[in-house]
């Protein structure tokens, strides 16, 4: 059950910082999740709050600040210049989810996070969207689709692709992962879900829960932008009345250990599935650290084969910047 509460974010700074609301006093903000994956969100109908990486970063501070995973923003498609383009294509996507990670840098997208955002949209009188109804809005990862179901918000996101796609075809592993908790350096695959990924397989539930993740994995090559880090562990059976199951945990580039990480279990399926075979099924269950998400592959209308996340989202509390 969906809990709202009104609370306020006054609080004093620590010596020689800036108040975590500085600058925004009287800003109204949303406290949201999705399976644990957890954002600050902000309604800019106007385009008037234009927050620095900073600002960012003090909000999301769990100690001095709101605390989360990250921020979303809120804003009209037409006030931003990705926004205007993805209107080009669709007239649609009225709407753009302006997401930053927890230390201010940009991000281009976030699985948990569009779910929530399409959440927190309905829950401030932004959008109208009935069960079974579809959504589009504008992310830096391009044009998302999202249905509202009776669990949640299921969302297309978008094809997949391998970052190193000659190396995957040809040996089906092109990196290798050190983490502390971990004797030897892993071979994992690079998946972009819109937002870089390595997937790395481990044996054992228990060699899963040894890994440490307190600081980034060292991943070799990394992608030029960086890269999330999933270390995923396959069921046994991996697949029980067609659908697969896989546990994992991950460290998101730019946040840290995440309770979840939706475009990571997007790519973690890929990588599994790639891994098992032919045989393999077009239905996952993702367990991690807040829940459950499923995992879904089918053709897109674009001819590339596309990934559906599904899930639930909560709006936890609301209150005012002081």
């Amino acid at each position: 059950m969906e809990q709202t509460a009104a609370v306020s974010a006054q609080q004093p700074a620590a010596a020689g910082t800036a108040p975590p609301a500085a600058g925004l006093a009287g800003l109204a903000f949303s406290k949201g999740h999705g399976t644990g994956n957890d954002f600050v969100l902000i309604a800019d109908p106007e385009d008037t709050h234009h927050i620095t990486p900073e600002q960012v970063a003090q909000l999301c501070d769990r100690h001095r600040g709101i605390g989360g995973d990250g921020l979303i923003r809120a804003v009209p498609s037409r006030y931003l210049p990705e926004g205007r383009t993805l209107l080009e294509q669709d007239a649609s996507a009225e709407w753009f989810m302006d997401y930053r990670n927890g230390d201010g840098s940009l991000s281009e997208m976030c699985g948990n996070g569009v779910r929530v955002f399409v959440h927190f949209l309905l829950a401030e009188g932004l959008v109208d969207l009935d069960p079974g109804a579809t959504l589009t809005i504008g992310t830096r990862g391009g044009i998302k689709k999202i249905v509202r179901t009776a669990e949640g918000y299921a969302v297309d996101m978008g094809p997949w692709e391998f970052i190193f796609p000659a190396e995957a075809t040809s040996k089906a592993m092109d990196a290798l992962v050190s983490a502390d908790g971990l004797e030897v350096a892993r071979p994992g695959l690079s998946v972009s879900m819109g937002n870089p990924h390595t997937v790395v397989a481990l044996a054992e539930l228990s060699e899963l829960a040894a890994t440490q993740l307190f600081k980034a994995p060292v991943v070799d090559p990394k992608p030029v932008n960086g890269t999330n880090v999933e270390f995923v562990v396959p069921a046994e059976p991996l697949v029980h009345d067609g659908v697969g199951t896989i546990t994992m945990r991950v460290h998101e580039r730019g946040v840290g250990e995440t309770q979840s990480c939706g475009t990571g279990a997007c790519a973690a399926a890929v990588a599994i599935r790639h891994w098992a075979g032919s045989t393999a099924p077009n239905s996952w269950h993702v367990n991690v650290p807040g829940g459950v998400v499923g995992v879904k592959f089918f053709p897109g209308v674009d001819g590339r084969e596309h990934v559906e996340l599904s899930g639930p989202a909560v709006i936890v509390a609301t209150g005012t910047l002081s």
